[in-house]
């Protein structure tokens, strides 16, 4: 199968006081068209630099990322991306911050304005569009977001721990959103999270990153079928693929051991397959 996002041998560094520090080490995996892909790693270990380099806002400083067979040589437009933080303008409505999308693009704004008032409609936000951003929760704004980012349907979407600011029953529900709108669209999605619940739940497959610089400790196919209802988590296949993920970072030393030890040096660089 033919790659749809190809990122080949990415290495990433930072000038800093007391020398060079290098976010990313030798990273090569493939994305394939229609695939989610959930991305897991400790704090601080690469997983955004990976994901902007993707989106074409930083450059590597080695390697070369592809999308569709060309080279990411700069902001590449044709995707949406989704931050930790919504962004919406607070001066405009609801309706509005999606339709920003259109606008930049400069994109024919009726056809437009009647696919954001439905992509508010199913995220639950019908009701909603003429509200302003210090009208709505944070589970609101970031459904805003997320319609924001689909509008101008891309192929791509990066979603760079979009849900970490909410809490638990939000994160749920806004999950089974994100998961609807999926299946209706089959995009190609990375996804970037700290939740390992959060990557098994949502993905197709989940790279597991070592500690800074990053590298692929684990590459884990997720076989359940879809649609994934909340009852999965408590079966035992569910709690069998956190723990193996837990596992991976206990290797690494994440959970307290060094992790800059040689075992866990060497398991980043190994990994582990499935």
């Amino acid at each position: 199968m033919t790659a749809f996002v190809d990122v080949d041998r990415v290495t990433k560094s930072f000038p800093a006081a007391g020398g060079p520090v290098q976010a990313v080490a030798e990273m090569t995996f493939q994305l394939h068209r229609g695939e989610f892909l959930a991305i897991v790693g400790p704090s601080g270990c690469g997983k955004s630099t990976l994901l902007t380099a993707a989106a074409g806002l930083t450059a590597p400083t080695s390697g070369q990322i592809r999308i569709a067979g060309e080279p990411v040589d700069g902001p590449h437009t044709a995707l949406g991306m989704v931050f930790q933080n919504p962004e919406l303008l607070p001066w405009r409505t609801a309706l509005d911050n999606v339709l920003l999308q259109a606008e930049i693009r400069k994109l024919p704004k009726v056809p437009y304005r009647d696919a954001a008032a439905r992509l508010l409609q199913q995220v639950g936000l019908g009701g909603f569009e003429q509200h302003y951003p210090d009208e709505l929760s944070g589970g609101m704004a970031q459904r805003v977001a997320l319609c924001r980012a689909l509008l101008h349907d891309p192929e791509l979407l990066l979603l760079d721990e979009p849900f970490g600011a909410l809490d638990a029953l939000t994160r749920d529900r806004i999950q089974l959103d994100l998961q609807r709108l999926w299946l209706a669209r089959r995009k190609t999605v990375a996804f970037v999270t700290h939740s390992i619940d959060e990557a098994v739940f949502l993905a197709d497959r989940v790279l597991v990153f070592s500690p800074r610089p990053a590298g692929i400790a684990a590459d884990i196919d997720i076989g359940f079928d879809r649609p994934r209802r909340p009852e999965i988590r408590a079966t035992p296949e569910f709690a069998a693929l956190v723990g193996r993920i837990r596992d991976v970072f206990a290797r690494l030393g994440v959970f307290g051991a060094d992790p800059d030890d040689e075992p866990a040096a060497d398991a980043a660089r190994g990994g582990d397959q499935a």
